[in-house]
Order: structure tokens, then C-alpha cells, then sequence
């Protein structure tokens, strides 16, 4: 039996459209400058996973269970609630992450309120270690 498709999979939609719909105007400048800072730390270019999140490079994974399927190295979505960071938070160090600032994490995520509860350094070296965590974790041929 074959496994049901990833519902989150890479789009030709625009990021420069799904950004500019970003509301309010605190979320939208922090969306950019987190695209600017993930687009600067990969090299990789912007692009849409399904229709809310933002995606930077792709990686292919396999569990042991046999489910496989793509996924960005590193993403983001601007939500309601907070600027959700897919960087593997549960992978970082414990000391990186305590002097990032103000944020919350849940199992692969990073939730800021705003960007400017954080600093930007430290943030940068959390989005670079979890693009070094996927590629060592999932080598692509």
C-alpha cells in the first residue's frame, strides 16, 4: 500500500505575492527580513510549500516506518499568531537558543512574536546549524 502524499509540497505559487498579503504590516516586514536573512544564510532561493509556508532548498527523507517525502532545509510562516521558524529547534543547543531572546519552541519549531524579540545573530546561527543538522541527517545523493 502506498503511502498518502506530504500535504505541505513545493509550489510554483509566489512568494513575492503570498508575502505581500502578509497582514498586518509588523508581520509582513518581519516576514521579509526573515526571507532576506534565510535567502542570505542558504544561498537558496525563496520558494512556496503549499500555500503558507516558505521554503528554502529541499531535502528527501525516509523513516524507518517507510513513509518518505521532500521538505524544505528550512522554512518559515508568517501566522496570526506568531512568525513560525521550521528550524529544527529541538536539534539546537540549549546555550544557542537561551541567548536568542524571547521565543518559544515546540518539536521542529521556532515561535517568535517579533522579530525584534530576538537576536539576529544568534538567530542566524540557529538557521545555519539546522541547515548543517538536515544535510548531515539526510545526505542526498
Amino acid at each position: 500500500m502506498a503511502s498518502k502524499p506530504n500535504k505541505t509540497q513545493e509550489t510554483e505559487a509566489s512568494v513575492e505575492a503570498f508575502l505581500a498579503a502578509v497582514e498586518p504590516q509588523a508581520r509582513q516586514a518581519d516576514a521579509r527580513a526573515t526571507c532576506d536573512l534565510m535567502t542570505k544564510i542558504t544561498g537558496l532561493p525563496a520558494r512556496m510549500w503549499g500555500p503558507a509556508i516558505i521554503g528554502f532548498g529541499s531535502y528527501h527523507y525516509r523513516y524507518d516506518s517507510g513513509r518518505e517525502g521532500d521538505a524544505p532545509l528550512v522554512g518559515f510562516s508568517p501566522r496570526k499568531a506568531a512568525l513560525t521558524l521550521y528550524v529544527g529547534a529541538s536539534h539546537q543547543d540549549p546555550a544557542l537558543m537561551a541567548r536568542l531572546g524571547r521565543h518559544k519552541t515546540g518539536k521542529g519549531c521556532l515561535y517568535l512574536n517579533k522579530l525584534s524579540d530576538v537576536d539576529q545573530g544568534v538567530l542566524g546561527e540557529v538557521i545555519a546549524g539546522c541547515v548543517a543538522h538536515t544535510k548531515a541527517a539526510h545526505p542526498q545523493p
